[in-house]
């Protein structure tokens, strides 16, 4: 069985977009040539090949391997505490030194200090090596996260994973990120009641086109608004993004299973809680499922071959996954890698925020607008805002103290939330989408003319989403009753008159009383030609006006 790309498939996927200079990155830790006839060779036979050299003794010793794996590795409830326990000693080590500026060095203890590296996996191996590799002056590092295109947009769930990319690259290192573009199609079980609806493979191209597009604008929006007042004089690494169908449906099926398949233990993945809970539901695991973790951790290994990676990003969930991809990594080529977790975003009520419990805050703009973004934000409650200042923004950690301490003398300002939400909007939507936001966000809650009259018509209707919209012509003696009716906004007869006359009735912010009103352009009507006519409390119509 071959999983051979399609015309289509080939055509439509890159196998790199560098969003940066390009450049090849030295082979570090065993790494193959990079070269584009280097990348044709078959996978498998490399992985026979560095198999052999490592057997000859020319990589680490297996037992030194299988020891270091059994120290590290064991069953999944004896896993967290080295981890957390690496975590306290980075931030314990933070806190003996004074805080350094941005990409100075220690970026494994700043992130840990401002809570966004939660676990470092193995624990023993970082403790004595990563942190030594990531000191300034040493060779850039690769690190690479995965984003299965389960849908046509990142939600703020995956942000915190595009953060630590970011921070890496903001140190100097080269970043990747990986579209799972092949393992979306089988969908990954971790954490989840049930098997996922299998996607049609033309949707999973769409999907991974998609968010494609959307990490790009991420890297591109953090280089052009966050990087150049900060970098000072320091070089920013380097991004790039790959589809892991590039490889994997290339990769015979009985190659596969001879390679990567041969290298990872069943007991082991066995081992892991959420295969565990699966196993004992009513509905069980498919096979597809229960390989998804080799499908991954073959991801790094392909990424370590052909680009040197050596460290894997991924959401506190995805700590199984990122344990096999360090097996199959280190027997296969005996180098030592590391994965990193960061946290799960959850809500209220302590659900994990994704398209799965229905709860997703899209950074796909026709999604989740700008406004919806920054206002999910903005309400976020005192005693959640300080910690996601330290996750999802570059500020300082200083001066996230400070508008913290201003805050608790002006609570009533909103400081650190409108801080926090204008920050994410404009690395998420770019500069124009966080102007786009304040507009909104003063035309529905300041009823500020002068915003109504600057919004465009996409912002108007992504304010306004259920709002019905009338296109109408201004006649002579047009009054506001007349409008209303004509807008079908409110019921003939007296009901409706008295509906005005009793205050239910606002044009652009403004409550209107009169019926007999005659309407006036630059006051009922906008510059713009629209007119915002709001029924009660909630109920909106957008009226635009022809041939004015």
């Amino acid at each position: 069985m071959n999983m051979t790309p399609t015309s289509t498939t080939q055509a439509s996927i890159a196998d790199g977009v560098f969003i940066d200079t390009p450049r090849t990155p030295a082979p570090r830790g065993g790494a193959r040539n990079s070269s584009p006839r280097a990348s044709r060779v078959r996978p498998s036979h490399r992985l026979r090949s560095a198999h052999s050299q490592r057997s000859r003794g020319k990589m680490a010793a297996p037992t030194v391997l299988r020891q270091r794996w059994g120290r590290a590795a064991g069953l999944w409830g004896g896993l967290r505490q080295a981890p957390q326990q690496l975590s306290f000693s980075l931030r314990r080590r933070a806190h003996e030194q004074p805080r350094r500026a941005p990409g100075a060095g220690g970026l494994l203890a700043a992130q840990c200090e401002r809570g966004l590296f939660q676990e470092v996996f193995p624990a023993q191996s970082a403790e004595e090596q990563l942190l030594e590799l990531l000191e300034p002056g040493r060779p850039p590092l690769t690190a690479y996260c995965g984003f299965d295109p389960t849908a046509d947009s990142l939600h703020v769930g995956h942000l915190l994973a595009v953060m630590g990319l970011l921070h890496f690259q903001r140190a100097g290192h080269t970043v990747i990120a990986v579209v799972g573009g092949a393992t979306a199609r089988l969908g990954d079980p971790s954490g989840r009641e049930r098997a996922r609806e299998p996607l049609p493979a033309e949707r999973v191209r769409a999907h991974a086109r998609s968010l494609r597009a959307g990490l790009e604008r991420l890297f591109q929006n953090h280089r052009e608004l966050f990087w150049a007042a900060a970098a000072g004089g320091r070089s920013l690494g380097r991004a790039v993004l790959l589809d892991n169908s590039c490889w994997l449906d290339r990769e015979p099926l009985l190659d596969f299973l001879g390679g990567a398949g041969g290298r990872l233990r069943m007991g082991t993945l066995l081992s892991r809680q959420s295969c565990q809970a699966r196993l004992r539901s009513p509905d069980g695991m498919s096979l597809a499922e229960f390989l998804y973790p080799a499908l991954q951790a073959y991801d790094f290994l392909h990424l370590h071959l052909h680009h040197g990676c050596r460290v894997q990003l991924g959401g506190a969930d995805q700590m199984g996954n990122i344990m096999s991809g360090y097996e199959l990594v280190t027997k296969m080529t005996g180098t030592d890698v590391f994965g990193i977790t960061v946290p799960l975003i959850t809500n209220t009520t302590g659900d994990k925020l994704g398209k799965t419990a229905g709860n997703a805050v899209w950074l796909n703009r026709d999604k989740t607008s700008p406004f919806e973004l920054y206002q999910f934000f903005v309400r976020q409650q005192d005693n959640i805002v300080e910690k996601y200042l330290k996750l999802f923004t570059f500020i300082p950690l200083e001066e996230i103290d400070h508008i913290m301490e201003m805050h608790a003398k002006e609570p009533e300002k909103w400081g650190p939330q409108k801080r926090l939400a204008a920050e994410v909007t404009k690395l998420v939507h770019g500069r124009e989408g966080l102007e786009s936001a304040k507009r909104c966000t003063k035309a529905l809650y300041h009823s500020s003319v002068e915003a109504l009259e600057a919004m465009s018509d996409q912002e108007l209707q992504e304010l306004f989403k259920q709002a019905p919209s009338a296109e109408l012509m201004l006649e002579p003696g047009m009054n506001v009753l007349d409008l209303c009716r004509k807008a079908n906004a409110i019921a003939d007869g007296p009901s409706g008159y008295q509906k005005i006359t009793h205050g239910g009735v606002s044009i652009n912010g403004i409550r209107v009383t009169d019926p007999e009103t005659v309407l006036i352009l630059g006051q009922h009507i906008l510059k713009n030609g629209v007119s915002l006519l709001r029924i009660g409390k909630k109920n909106y119509y957008i009226i635009r006006w022809l041939k004015l």
